[in-house]
């Protein structure tokens, strides 16, 4: 499932911007590199790499910073916005996890004031995506359109076919796990 997309590409000047956005929400913090590396779970010199646009970072590392900076995972990926926005299927920014058959792209984030973002998951059968506790509050809701998957909070996860649909809290660990080849799914964050 490797492509052009899965990966912040400089030609779009998406790694860029990331780099500045996360100087930005840094500064906004309030905390020095050691601290939010601390926090993210990261080496220091991996936070430097990221901040100087030399990093190439997976989704887990983005939603780490994400949590640690207390924000949603689209600020650090904002790029400006036309009124009106058309993304083709397997097109948009590919957000590959570096430890399952998962990619998140993201489709749509919310404005400043906004509190939400919208993805489109593509997953296979194998090692599930887990994710570790988003910010306090933070809600996900899925509908799946291809495929099967058990999804929800760890222990606590449901079976869905096409069609379903779950809603969960995601500030506790929580899986994606596809159960048949060619799993798709669309998924809303909801930040509070």
């Amino acid at each position: 499932m490797n492509g052009p997309d899965d990966t912040l590409p400089e030609r779009d000047g998406l790694r860029a911007a990331f780099a500045a956005a996360l100087r930005r929400e840094r500064g906004l913090a309030g905390l020095s590199a050691s601290e939010l590396a601390r926090r993210a779970g990261l080496a220091k010199s991996t936070l430097s790499q990221l901040e100087a646009g030399q990093g190439n970072p997976g989704i887990e590392t983005l939603w780490a910073l994400a949590n640690a900076l207390a924000i949603p995972v689209s600020r650090l990926l904002e790029v400006p916005r036309s009124e009106i926005e058309v993304i083709r299927a397997g097109a948009g920014k590919g957000l590959r996890s570096g430890h399952a058959d998962y990619v998140a792209r993201l489709l749509s984030t919310a404005p400043a004031a906004g509190r939400r973002d919208i993805y489109m998951i593509e997953a296979e059968p194998g090692e599930p995506h887990r994710s570790p506790p988003h910010a306090p509050g933070t809600r996900e809701h899925v509908v799946l359109l291809a495929g099967r998957a058990r999804i929800g909070p760890r222990g606590s996860e449901a079976e869905l076919s096409a069609g379903d649909y779950i809603a969960y809290p995601a500030d506790v660990a929580h899986v994606f796990e596809a159960l048949a080849p060619g799993t798709r799914a669309v998924l809303l964050i909801e930040h509070c």
